[in-house]
């Protein structure tokens, strides 16, 4: 039998990790500097989402705005700088591991809502774009701005992903321009699933991620899986993948409790089993 793997009592070395009951909350700790990230905070964000995959005591994630603002990008001085100087070999190792955390965020199996405040431009723009659901505040300014630094708007997957949310012509206008999105364009375009205030914004985002998390959670890490696996399936490959996926869905306890409160006219405690 498999041990079980717990991540509540995690003490990250580059960024505030806290649990409000079975939800992590992740917060960049720069606020002088608008939250940047940098090669460590990289590296240690990935590994950590990579690692939630296995953990029994996590169920919901919130990357929460701190003071004002929720993420620079690639911090100027610590990352920008330093890319300059590397050869291509390394270049490439540095986009790869930006990539990785795009992959691991998708891939970690529990459902993530960013809370938007302030400055999410950049690095930041993409982890709020790769999260599952975005709350927004109106100061909320969103900019993928990598031309604006030179380089081709196609970072971190942001080609494939951006389009997705708000569509092609709107996603290409952001690319290749740079411009900031503002919180009412981007709650318009659906990037943002809802608008609060700066004061309210991380209750209400952890309220979001709690609501979620009281529901089946085994069955939520399947559908954020077959929401994610199906942009590459044909219309046939995706119904067989949601029958695969719902049949293993039945034999989980969760879907008998849910019966059997159904009959009994009482609300339903999944178990996430």
């Amino acid at each position: 039998m498999l041990t079980t793997y717990k991540m509540a009592n995690l003490q990250p070395k580059h960024f505030i990790w806290r649990m409000e009951g079975d939800v992590a909350v992740i917060q960049l700790d720069r606020p002088d500097r608008k939250n940047p990230l940098t090669f460590e905070s990289y590296a240690e964000l990935r590994d950590t989402f990579r690692d939630l995959v296995y953990a029994d005591d996590v169920n919901g994630v919130v990357i929460a705005s701190n003071e004002g603002n929720y993420c620079s990008g690639g911090d100027v001085h610590d990352i920008i700088g330093p890319l300059v100087a590397m050869d291509m070999k390394d270049l490439l190792k540095f986009t790869r591991m930006t990539g990785d955390l795009v992959k691991a965020m998708i891939n970690c199996a529990k459902p993530i809502i960013s809370a938007v405040d302030g400055i999410s431009v950049g690095a930041g723009a993409i982890m709020a774009m790769a999260s599952d659901l975005r709350i927004g505040t109106p100061d909320a300014k969103t900019a993928f701005l990598f031309t604006r630094v030179g380089l081709a708007g196609c970072d971190m997957g942001a080609c494939a992903i951006l389009p997705r949310i708000i569509g092609q012509g709107r996603a290409a206008e952001l690319l290749y321009t740079g411009r900031s999105m503002s919180a009412e364009e981007g709650y318009t375009w659906g990037y943002f699933n809802s608008m609060s205030t700066t004061e309210a914004l991380e209750a209400d985002a952890i309220r979001m991620a709690q609501r979620i998390t009281a529901g089946p959670n085994f069955a939520h890490g399947i559908t954020k899986t077959q929401l994610n696996q199906e942009w590459n399936m044909g219309l046939d490959q995706a119904i067989e993948a949601e029958a695969q996926a719902q049949a293993i869905c039945m034999q989980t306890k969760d879907f008998e409790t849910a019966y059997k409160a159904f009959v009994a006219k009482e609300k339903p405690v999944f178990e996430g089993a």
